[in-house]
């Protein structure tokens, strides 16, 4: 039989109190979402005060992660005019997310699962996906 890795809802309850406390730490409430090695979500929260708009945002962050094995940020370079991925964002019924705050969760080289994070500015988001990394 073949087997694969992926995040556990034990990896991810660790990953979203990563993140959370960092994002408490800076101030802003954020959405932060989990998804395993298939890009299915696993868990998300939507901390008090953010963005209902950020929902879809973080969610879409994490799976564009991990169906593409790279940052939201690395895919958004590659996908703007003339780049070699131009139109990605128009891929996936729209799911695809180009800007920062996405990133994949990689164990023994293999991409696992990935993170996606909105709410805050697109550095904010990147700290918060940053520490929630971390704690994987």
């Amino acid at each position: 039989m073949i087997q694969f890795a992926s995040v556990t809802l034990e990896d991810a309850r660790r990953i979203l109190t990563a993140g959370e406390a960092r994002a408490t730490e800076i101030g802003v409430p954020c959405n932060i979402a989990v998804v395993d090695a298939g890009a299915h979500l696993v868990a998300h929260i939507r901390m008090d005060g953010s963005q209902l708009g950020s929902i879809t945002h973080a969610i879409d962050k994490a799976f564009t992660s991990c169906a593409y094995r790279r940052t939201t940020e690395a895919l958004g370079r590659d996908g703007q005019p003339a780049g070699p991925l131009y139109g990605v964002a128009h891929t996936h019924q729209g799911r695809v997310v180009i800007f920062a705050g996405g990133i994949p969760l990689v164990h023994e080289g293999q991409v696992v699962g990935a993170i996606g994070v909105s709410g805050g500015t697109i550095e904010e988001d990147c700290t918060v996906a940053e520490a929630a990394v971390a704690a994987f």
